[in-house]
């Protein structure tokens, strides 16, 4: 989140001839952060990372109960792209490919744990959604945040893992300090194109893309949105692409009226697997 939010910030200030700042507002899942953007001044001076936690997980998790609407507060002013959690185990484990694993897991039902950065995050609810669709049961192994979980797996303490490709993830995947099993998006990923998707790896039909775009307040003037869009996706055609790429990220932009489109689609997808894993918060 930080990396992706500087590399855009210092294109922008270079576009504009004028200091973007990063403001990282952490905690509550994303909340503090989303409920201060969607409570600023509709200037279009306040814009906000939004993604799919942010605005897709968190509403699933926090129906009914948040102070602002993920979607009615919001003008989701343009989409960078797209980038897939990854399943990873301790090279020291037998199973060489996901197939083997779903086969492993079936063989030892609740024997194996995962890790990921926390309960009701993206790569936790992507193998939740692996487990609704294989029938595999493994147990989950919440950590305060993605790096303890991703230390953990490389050590050998922990079994698997599941995390963002963005960061962590990729570098040890490179380095062989992990063994990636799949990538969870349609298709695979550019900086580890020899690991399948979870769909190729006989889970037909899975698909889990995390993804980033730039929203603000939904009365920001239309002709504001407009130059946001415009300026933002001008940049993502330029240089700033392979910069994003090199973080894993697909850059995918598109018009504001897709990305809300997409937003909603994401919503209404969560709040399913939400409540068929039983994670709604109280």
């Amino acid at each position: 989140m930080d990396t992706t939010a500087r590399i855009l910030a210092a294109a922008l200030s270079e576009l504009w001839d004028s200091s973007v700042i990063i403001e990282n507002r952490p905690g509550a899942a994303g909340n503090i952060a989303t409920e201060y953007t969607a409570k600023a001044p509709p200037d279009g001076y306040t814009l906000v990372l939004c993604n799919i936690g942010s605005h897709a997980v968190t509403p699933a998790r926090f129906a009914g109960k948040l102070t602002y609407d993920p979607v009615a507060d919001f003008a989701f002013a343009a989409k960078i792209g797209g980038v897939p959690n990854v399943f990873m185990v301790h090279p020291s484990m037998p199973t060489k490919t996901l197939q083997q694993y779903i086969a492993y897991a079936k063989a030892h039902p609740g024997k194996l744990n995962f890790g990921s950065s926390g309960v009701g995050a993206s790569p936790h609810l992507s193998i939740e959604l692996l487990k609704t669709m294989t029938g595999i049961n493994i147990v989950h192994v919440p950590y305060k945040g993605a790096a303890p979980a991703l230390t953990d797996v490389m050590s050998g303490h922990m079994e698997s893992s599941v995390g963002n490709l963005a960061g962590g993830p990729l570098g040890a995947i490179k380095a062989g300090r992990v063994r990636a099993l799949g990538v969870t998006s349609a298709k695979r990923n550019v900086q580890i194109p020899d690991v399948p998707t979870f769909a190729e790896s006989g889970v037909p039909g899975y698909e889990v893309t995390g993804w980033y775009g730039i929203c603000t307040q939904s009365k920001v003037p239309q002709p504001i949105l407009a130059k946001l869009n415009a300026d933002i996706n001008k940049l993502l055609g330029g240089p700033l692409k392979k910069r994003l790429e090199d973080q894993g990220i697909e850059v995918a932009p598109a018009t504001s009226e897709a990305f809300a489109a997409h937003v909603k689609a994401e919503i209404a997808k969560w709040t399913k697997v939400v409540r068929e894993a039983g994670l709604a918060a109280e």
